[in-house]
């Protein structure tokens, strides 16, 4: 940042304005979507937080960074949202009936975030006091478990521990003490810990790497062949199956088994087509079902794989067929 550049932009040159800020659009949405789950919120965010910027540049003193002052503005516009909308998703009823779920959770508005919009952010490095390597924090188990947490305890642990903020400036971004910070912090990390254990187990494959491909390639045969058998076979003991936004929770082998098999039986002799995409730096499909009534497959949700390694500890189905479009898919495939 030059003080030219930042005088020009102070008198009202938007583009000066624009050149400041840009090298951190993408990092911002990305921080608005953990804080947040939802694309179109995380959306909705950057452009408030880049508006109040532009407002309020002339009372920015510069005894912080700029990228840090942004995402002081980023943080408080996002705990004004969940302040403010619903506590709650509405859920759509499942297409079947499920059998009864092992667990019931509150997943929020959690969606896949698309990994064409994760090139380039400039936080992929965090600061030496990030507690979570950038892989862990961007994981979609991470976001999951974020949601979860009290939205003070959430912005604590995504500046200080996904980010790598010092205590003391994510204590100044929030306007409390580094005391306030410190307890938000341990409550937080001992949930987060419980609720996403698989964090400190076995990594997964290197993205896009052999062994990712074999994983996923046996899932996608299994699961395009209705092989119950095949697919179980690919799971974690412990591996968790779950349909934001419903709550159902399906967790381990034989509660996964019995899901499956109930989903198999509503697909019946209906082809299913996937299409490989990625999520949350995650291997991920897009699911479409045949029509009976006409030659084409239509959209029926994406389905994102959590991997450790040689196994899947986690399917994550979303019944969001809007989100299609966000991940450069059809909503329709025509019959083959």
């Amino acid at each position: 940042m030059t003080e030219a550049l930042l005088k020009r932009a102070r008198a009202g040159d938007e583009h000066s304005f624009a050149e400041l800020t840009k090298p951190h659009w993408r990092e911002l949405q990305f921080h608005c979507y953990r804080m947040v789950g939802s694309i179109q919120d995380a959306e909705d965010m950057l452009q408030e937080t880049l508006l109040a910027a532009w407002r309020g540049l002339a009372r920015f003193e510069g005894r912080s960074s700029l990228r840090a002052w942004l995402y002081r503005i980023a943080t408080n516009r996002c705990l004004n949202l969940l302040r403010d909308r619903p506590a709650r998703a509405e859920a759509p009823e499942p297409p079947f009936d499920p059998p009864e779920p092992t667990a019931w959770g509150d997943p929020g508005r959690l969606e896949p975030y698309p990994d064409a919009l994760l090139e380039g952010i400039a936080d992929t490095e965090p600061g030496p006091d990030a507690r979570y390597e950038v892989r862990e924090a961007i994981e979609l188990s991470f976001i999951a478990g974020l949601q979860r947490l009290p939205p003070r305890q959430r912005t604590s642990i995504v500046l200080r521990d996904a980010l790598g903020f010092r205590t003391d400036e994510v204590a100044e971004m929030l306007d409390t003490s580094e005391a306030a910070v410190k307890s938000a912090l341990q409550r937080a990390r001992a949930t987060l810990d419980a609720r996403v254990p698989a964090l400190r187990r076995e990594r997964a494959p290197v993205p896009r790497s052999l062994r990712e491909r074999e994983v996923v390639g046996r899932f996608a045969d299994s699961f395009l062949a209705a092989d119950l058998d095949g697919l179980v076979a690919l799971l974690t003991e412990d591996a968790i199956l779950t349909m934001p936004p419903a709550p159902h929770e399906y967790q381990g082998v034989a509660a996964i088994t019995a899901f499956q098999r109930a989903s198999f039986a509503y697909r019946g002799d209906r082809r299913v087509r996937l299409l490989p995409t990625r999520a949350n730096a995650q291997p991920a499909f897009a699911a479409y079902l045949h029509d009976r009534g006409a030659p084409i497959a239509r959209a029926a949700g994406l389905i994102v794989l959590t991997l450790r390694g040689e196994k899947i500890a986690g399917v994550t189905r979303f019944h969001y067929d809007h989100l299609f479009p966000r991940f450069g898919l059809p909503l329709e495939l025509r019959d083959e």
